[in-house]
């Protein structure tokens, strides 16, 4: 039987950054096709395949992503955590699903499939693929696998990405009126971003924006000629409410904006008698549209995705195994 920390320690080992998923998915096909899995992969971009494991016709799909954030580390453990890139985002996740999987089989259950794709930490190009390409009619349900600290999500927020980007005319410093200064302008953008109401749901809690990215000027004694600004919003109403507040807060300004990524709020099923909870950041739930009613929950939190110290507990993954297996069981029966 599958021993899901070593199967983690293993995936974890493989570096699998956003772009670069292909050692990943073979790893991950490999261990799925030595469970009895009719294995594809299925190439969502060059070089880069998301992964279909299916027996009987799924009614019910394990989900999560082969990819990671940078930078690659690598596996270490103590008596009560695993580390590494990806230890709950998400090839922990990922070994426990498979995991999952084998102890399903041993159940006799065979309608059940695993599927794992590619650039979810980016702008989810596996599963936008998969929902465009996948025929699965008998799919009457999808668990995604994120580190929900193993509740089921009962809402996600959404987001809207975009970015500002502003032109002026470069001069010497000394004398700056001979010149336009980009930044200027984009100051006074980003300063109305700041101080807007991103709206609020009684579910969600309050939208919230974050202006991640800013980049200008070449050096301090240049008026700069350039500046751009990334934003991200968490969604809480609707992005197409998001999308007219940024519109009016651009309005009257030398500012261009362009819309990089948008997605609604997600309200989500459960199975009854699990925790649940709600979530603030995105996944590949709103990009899977064809696959039945969406579930999501995954062992680990997110506070650590993304971290250097990014880890999962050795127990909460064990015990995940079984989590999504009574999901499983669950979902075939309603």
């Amino acid at each position: 039987m599958l021993d899901p920390i070593k199967l983690a320690q293993r995936f974890i080992a493989i570096p699998s950054v956003t772009g670069e998923e292909a050692a990943m998915a073979e790893a991950a096909g490999d261990a799925l096709r030595a469970l009895g899995f009719d294995v594809q992969l299925l190439p969502a971009a060059p070089g880069r395949p998301n992964v279909l494991a299916t027996l009987d016709p799924p009614s019910v799909l394990l989900c999560t992503h082969l990819d990671t954030v940078p930078p690659f580390l690598p596996a270490r453990e103590d008596a009560d955590w695993l580390y590494g890139r990806g230890a709950c985002d998400t090839k922990g996740l990922m070994a426990a699903m498979i995991a999952a999987g084998e102890r399903l089989i041993a159940d006799g259950v065979r309608d059940v499939g695993v599927l794992l794709v590619i650039g979810e930490e980016t702008d989810s190009i596996g599963a936008k693929h998969a929902n465009a390409t996948l025929d699965l009619p008998s799919v009457r349900a999808t668990i995604v696998g994120e580190p929900t600290e193993s509740a089921f999500a009962l809402a996600q927020k959404g987001g809207f990405k975009f970015t500002l980007r502003s032109e002026g005319l470069a001069a010497h410093s000394g004398y700056p009126e001979r010149g336009r200064s980009a930044i200027l302008p984009l100051l006074d953008v980003l300063a109305a971003v700041r101080a807007s109401d991103w709206g609020h749901d009684t579910t969600l809690g309050h939208g919230t924006v974050n202006i991640g990215v800013v980049r200008a000027g070449l050096r301090a004694n240049i008026v700069p000629d350039r500046a751009e600004a990334e934003v991200f919003v968490r969604v809480v109403d609707s992005a197409a409410a998001v999308r007219a507040r940024v519109e009016t807060i651009v309005g009257g300004h030398s500012v261009t904006c362009t819309e990089d990524s948008s997605n609604d709020p997600q309200f989500l099923s459960a199975v009854p008698g699990e925790r649940t909870t709600v979530v603030a950041f995105n996944t590949d739930v709103p990009h899977l549209t064809r696959f039945g009613r969406m579930l999501l929950v995954g062992p680990g939190s997110i506070t650590d995705a993304h971290a250097p110290g990014e880890r999962i507990r050795k127990q909460e993954l064990l015990d995940a195994v079984d989590l999504y297996r009574r999901a499983v069981v669950h979902l075939r029966s309603t």
